[in-house]
């Protein structure tokens, strides 16, 4: 398997050279202002120097992602962040209305046997996937409630299995591109629902904004937590940040029969109170210590695929169409122990440089400037 992506063309590093010089326009910047006015405030003590700081931290996001990751470093590090915590309960508009569901040429991809075992069951933009076992299905995460049962349930009939055989839906967290099918699953089928506890309780506190994907409590799940299923395992680890209980995992899959070991990253975007130093500095220590949780556990587990549930970060769709070339060559979701620590090394320094800034803007206001 290879270690380093494939030689890429001269326009890409342009590309990327482009990437980085917006980054460091748009993120660092723009606080130029008030850096200045830190330093020139006469101050005995040393002046922390947060644009330098910031820069280091872009540039080391860059440099681990080359460009295998520029889908993550771009939403990450450089296009403005996602919205704070949503706090309504309003009835999503496709749900009071399906006629406003989004066309289907928007989200549809077709299915695919990525491994011996395992399958893309998802669209264009969110994902979602199935482990199939001796005993049964697993499913992760459901997507929306208006392409759930196409892309889940049509999705595992043309791969040639059957829904009937979900045992187990595993939702990362409680949005709704994300949880979307999970009660449909849960009701036709019997499925056990698991999530984690706080998830569990955003879809307990907003009923209307839930109304059709509120699956009832099975399993909460718990940090190292085991669901088993016939020979096989998920290990389950807590990686809050992106909500307050995002769940990821660690799994074996085979590919021609060969035992592959998985990681797959519950949650990305920065969808907490992330504009203010309170909490926001705090909130983003959380999704850091997370990333490097589950960055510990695939190095412990000697992962070589990193999967997401959105496709700008794993590259999913476009991995799939590359399947059907492969023949005896490498697979295109095999990228190496070392790169798949290169995916969370590059999400803690888009979240560090964020977090500085913040940081930046806490000190400014301690001294009135």
């Amino acid at each position: 398997m290879a270690l380093t992506p494939n030689p890429l063309s001269r326009a890409h590093r342009q590309l990327c050279g482009a990437l980085v010089a917006w980054v460091t326009c748009s993120m660092v910047f723009a606080q130029t202002s008030t850096s200045a006015g830190a330093s020139s405030s006469g101050s005995s003590s040393a002046v922390i120097d947060y644009d330098a700081k910031i820069r280091q931290e872009l540039q080391a996001a860059k440099n681990d992602a080359e460009f295998e990751f520029l889908g993550t470093l771009g939403r990450i590090c450089l296009l403005p962040q996602s919205s704070d915590v949503d706090t309504s309960d309003n009835v999503p508009a496709y749900v009071a209305d399906p006629s406003k569901a989004p066309a289907r040429q928007t989200w549809f991809a077709p299915s695919a046997k990525v491994f011996d075992n395992f399958y893309f069951i998802g669209g264009k933009i969110h994902s979602a996937w199935a482990l199939k076992t001796s005993a049964g299905i697993i499913v992760l995460d459901t997507i929306f409630t208006y392409n759930s049962p196409e892309l889940i349930e049509g999705g595992l009939q043309k791969l040639g299995l059957n829904p009937k055989d979900i045992k187990y839906v595993v939702i990362s967290h409680a949005h709704q591109d994300h949880i979307g099918g999970a009660e449909y699953l849960q009701k036709k089928y019997g499925a056990k629902v698991v999530m984690g506890d706080l998830d569990w309780k955003l879809v307990e506190t907003y009923p209307h904004r839930y109304q059709t994907m509120a699956p009832k409590r099975d399993i909460t799940a718990t940090d190292g937590m085991n669901l088993q299923l016939g020979s096989d395992t998920i290990h389950i680890w807590l990686t809050p940040g992106h909500t307050p209980s995002t769940l990821s995992y660690t799994f074996t899959v085979k590919d021609h029969g060969k035992p592959v070991n998985v990681v797959y990253s519950g949650g990305t975007a920065f969808n907490f109170v992330n504009k203010t130093p309170d909490p926001g500095i705090q909130n983003f220590q959380v999704y850091i210590d997370s990333q490097k949780h589950i960055a510990q556990k695939a190095a412990e587990s000697a992962a070589t695929v990193v999967i997401s549930n959105h496709s700008e970060f794993d590259n999913a769709v476009n991995k799939n169409r590359m399947l059907a070339g492969r023949g005896q060559g490498p697979h295109p979701y095999e990228m190496g122990q070392a790169w798949v620590q290169r995916y969370f090394s590059v999400m803690q320094h888009c979240a560090r440089a964020a977090q500085l800034n913040l940081e930046r803007i806490r000190d400014a206001s301690a001294k009135g400037v």
